[in-house]
């Protein structure tokens, strides 16, 4: 079978390539006669149609990828490549912090309900395992304070409050760098408008004459580095914010949940106290 479908694709390369060969010789011709006669080049005009029209189709994205292009050269490459430095960075770290805050989620009602359990059947090293193979800084929280049960009540209540304070530095890890990209992006901004303002008012000495035409290129560059610094910082700054909104929730929920586990591990001690 093999066989045959290479001969079939060896005979219709064939026939398409003698089809193209003979349409190029009935084509050559024609062409000979149109350069005869100019006259008759008016029937040409529907193929300069079908090809305008792929190109009317992309003409938006190209249209914007070329002023993109060349704002970009026209602000400065070397303060719109930092400032686009700032963008990747700081996005980067969103996108970490996004990632780790989204995984550390964990369903406290069904943790607690399974600690609870756990200690109803096999006391605190169980319900030590059901924290261990739990994800998240909760569990976290609720194995360091109950690996320290038989030193009281109140060293695990101590415990748990030192432990999610660490967890709250962890879930908080990177937030200084992006805050600093946040800052600097608008700052190298408005450091290239003053150097495109100090480039304008150096032309205006040279020429001596204060017009549109010398001033504009020097106030270019100051506009597009600012533009360009604002909009990261703005962009940097709606994630900074959506990523505090997380850490808020999930403090909340640490919180919440660790009193009560003490409630249980409190119900626990009595338990254990009458036997």
């Amino acid at each position: 079978m093999k066989k045959v479908f290479a001969t079939l694709t060896v005979l219709a390369m064939l026939t398409f390539g003698s089809a193209a060969v003979y349409a190029q010789e009935e084509a050559a011709p024609a062409q000979e006669a149109a350069v005869e006669n100019v006259d008759e080049v008016a029937p040409e005009a529907p193929v300069a149609e079908e090809v305008e029209a792929p190109a009317q189709e992309d003409g938006g994205i190209v249209a914007l990828h070329k002023v993109l292009k060349t704002k970009f050269i026209e602000g400065g490459a070397g303060f719109m490549a930092l400032t686009l430095v700032c963008l990747v960075f700081g996005l980067a770290l969103c996108i970490e912090r996004i990632i780790y805050l989204s995984l550390s989620k964990t369903n406290t009602k069904a943790l607690l309900e399974n600690i609870e359990k756990a200690l109803k059947e096999g006391g605190i090293e169980k319900a030590l395992d059901v924290c261990r193979n739990t994800r998240g800084p909760v569990a976290s929280i609720f194995y360091q304070g109950l690996s320290r049960y038989d030193e009281g009540i109140d060293v695990v209540e101590k415990t748990v409050a030192s432990y999610g304070g660490v967890q709250l530095g962890l879930l908080e890890k990177n937030l200084s760098w992006i805050s600093l990209f946040i800052s600097i992006a608008p700052s190298l901004g408005f450091l290239g408008t003053i150097i495109g303002m100090i480039a304008a008012f150096d032309k205006i000495q040279q020429v001596g004459d204060i017009s549109a035409t010398v001033v504009a290129g020097g106030i270019k560059v100051a506009l597009l580095t600012t533009l360009l610094g604002l909009i990261i910082a703005i962009v940097l700054q709606l994630f900074y914010n959506y990523i505090l909104s997380l850490i808020e929730g999930l403090v909340n929920e640490m919180e919440d949940s660790s009193i009560s586990l003490l409630d249980i591990v409190v119900e626990y001690d009595a338990a254990q106290k009458k036997k």
